[in-house]
This record gives C-alpha cells, structure tokens and sequence, in this order.
C-alpha cells in the first residue's frame, strides 16, 4: 500500500517527494499536493486527513488525536460497524480542497474518528482477513445465481476487524435482494451491506489495460464520469464501430471527450457539410471532412454524362462557392477533373512502380542464392 521506495515506517526515501511522487505507484487516483511547501511555511492544525481504501475508494478521516501523520501511513479508524484500516493518501492544506470539491462539509462531524497508527500485528491480522474476500465473493454469486437474481456481483471488500462486508453489484433493472441478504447473512454470519455502481465506476474499480496499451484512465487519475455521447465520434470523424469505440465498461470511451472541445472549436470554422454545392451542370454532395488537412471531400453527380466522381476541396475553396452562390453568381464548373484524375494516375504509377521494383528485388536476391549453391 505504501509507495515502491519505502522502506522503514513507511517513510518514502527515494525520490523524497513524502509519497507525493507524480507515479501513481501509493494510491489509485492520488492528488499532487501542490500546496506541501505552503504547510511547511505556514502550519495550521488540521484535523482531517484524507484515507484510501481497496481499488481507490476514499474517504476522510478525524485526527482528533493530533497523530504526526504523514502520506502512506496505515492507520486504524472506528466505524459505526467496528473498526477499519485505510491509508493516509492527502494531508494539509490540500484536504480542505477536497472537501469543498466533494461537497463534504455537511457530513464532516460524521467522519471516520483516526485511533491510532497500524502495527505489524494489525497488518498482519488485516491481510488475513483479506485473503478471504475471494471466497466471499463466489460463495455469493453461487447464492444470487441460485435465487435467479439478473445481477453482477463484481468485487467485495471487507472490513479491517472482519465485522461487515460490502458488496459490489451492478444491474440492468432493479433488483429484489432481501432474500438474498437474508441467505448471506446466515452462511457469511457476519453484517452483510451492498452498493449498486454504474459500469464505469465497476471497470475504475478492477482497473485493466485499454487498447491504447495503457492503464485504463477511470482506474489511475479520472474522478468523475463524464457522459459520452455518439456526438463525440462524429465531431472527430470517427467510424461508428462500438467494437472500436467502446471501452472494457461496454460504454464509449471517456478518451472521446478529451479533444473534443478543440475539435468543435475547429468545425465551427468549417462551412455547414450539409449544404449542397451546385453549378450549371453538377451537383455535389459532402461526404467526409479532414479536420487536420482542412479538407471537405465531395460526390460530385454530373447531369449531362450521368457519371458522379468523389472530389476534394479545400476549406476555403468550399467558402468561396458557398460565397458565389449566395450572390447568385453562376459556376460553370466546380472543380477540374482532369487534373485530379491526372495526379491519381501519377500517384497509382508510382505505387504499382514500388510494388513491382520490390518483387523484382526479391526475385534477384532469390536466383543469386541459387547460383552460389
């Protein structure tokens, strides 16, 4: 739970940042205290301190105590159900932040009340009991699939003193589960308590790798869930595919939202795709747009021979015949074909020329290897 360089105490020694490392390596979802200098130059007494839990759950808790606590410490805190062991991810000036941020200032005489610092025996009795979570968990699905409950139970997570266990479930539709509580509560002999959590918040808690090759946003820095909209792909001229487009979560992306501000700033500034641009004897028809190259590509129907081509144009050039139109200017034509048609000829020549160079090359290389045999 501690970060990767600690060593005694739980003290961090090797970068020295005091667990305030920008790794990620102490806590999912850690915050840079970037106000660690203002603590040390003017202190206060700060009563709250903020506590880290399993697969980055947080909460804050009461240092009535006045305990030197310090980023990475185990400590013991008393609930309403027993007592329970977190981890200290944000002291100082910070937590107060975080408190107006989370707008937790109603509940802050309800507050978790700190005891005193983990020893080894409280580490090592905590560990045990964790290694029962497993159990708990598929012992309960058993049950819920036995009742024909429609539910996923997808993590479980129980308290430091083994007293009360809490139960992660998602579902489509509402779920009946007093029977299932009451079966729980007589084969798990222990208090038993469940939370729904939407599909975003289940694939933050059990964390895994995106297709980027990195890990998933939701489970390392992101804190709230944005929601995303097909929108978002057609603004950055994505394909439609929710193989593609959709997360470990089966929703669309969150990565969607990233750039999409800088995407719709850009298309304001592009002319309305869904006008048609007409001359004497074309019409065409928008069909893709090129964000980065500023380009429209167009179906360009001709009247006379029947015959439709797909054209580019670029932004300004579209600008300019929307402008030509609104004057009623006629347009004898809107592109000129011969040109396109001539540089796709030079640009497939020398494709087919690379294609056939490198056949030639290995077929050389082929017979020169049989003649020294």
């Amino acid at each position: 739970m501690n970060c990767s360089t600690c060593k005694n105490k739980g003290v961090p020694k090797g970068c020295k940042g005091n667990g305030s490392c920008l790794t990620n390596g102490c806590n999912q979802r850690s915050v840079y205290n970037w106000l660690s200098d203002f603590d040390t130059l003017q202190p206060a007494q700060q009563n709250v301190v903020e506590l880290s839990f399993k697969n980055g759950r947080k909460d804050f808790g009461l240092n009535s105590n006045k305990l030197p606590l310090q980023v990475g410490d185990l400590v013991l805190i008393s609930t309403s159900h027993g007592k329970d062991m977190g981890t200290v991810s944000l002291t100082g000036e910070l937590v107060q932040f975080q408190i107006r941020r989370k707008k937790a200032e109603k509940i802050f005489n309800r507050f978790p009340e700190i005891i005193r610092k983990a020893d080894k025996e409280d580490i090592m009795s905590w560990k045990k009991i964790r290694e029962k979570e497993d159990d708990y968990m598929l012992k309960a699905r058993i049950i819920a699939s036995d009742l024909g409950l429609i539910m996923k139970i997808s993590d479980a997570e129980i308290q430091a003193d083994g007293k009360k266990i809490t139960f992660y479930y998602t579902a489509d539709k509402r779920v009946d589960f007093r029977n299932l509580l009451k079966k729980w509560i007589e084969d798990f002999s222990i208090k038993v308590e469940m939370k729904q959590v939407g599909h975003r918040q289940e694939s933050a808690r059990l964390g895994g790798i995106g297709s980027c090759g990195r890990e998933l946003c939701c489970s390392t820095w992101m804190n709230d869930f944005r929601s995303v909209t097909t929108k978002a792909a057609r603004y950055q001229q994505l394909a439609l595919n929710p193989q593609k487009l959709a997360g470990q979560c089966g929703k669309l992306k969150c990565c969607l939202n990233f750039e999409l501000d800088q995407y719709v700033e850009i298309m304001n500034t592009f002319p309305s795709a869904k006008r048609k641009l007409i001359s004497k004897t074309e019409k065409a028809i928008h069909v893709k747009t090129d964000v980065f190259r500023k380009m429209m590509w167009y179906v360009i129907k001709n009247q006379d021979t029947k015959t439709s081509n797909m054209v580019n144009f670029h932004v300004d050039e579209v600008k300019a015949l929307h402008k030509k139109m609104d004057e009623g200017e006629a347009v004898n034509k809107l592109k000129n074909m011969e040109v396109d048609s001539a540089s796709n000829e030079h640009s497939s020549s020398i494709l087919s020329d690379d294609i056939n160079r490198f056949n030639k090359r290995f077929k050389k290389r082929n017979g020169s290897k049989k003649r020294k045999k």
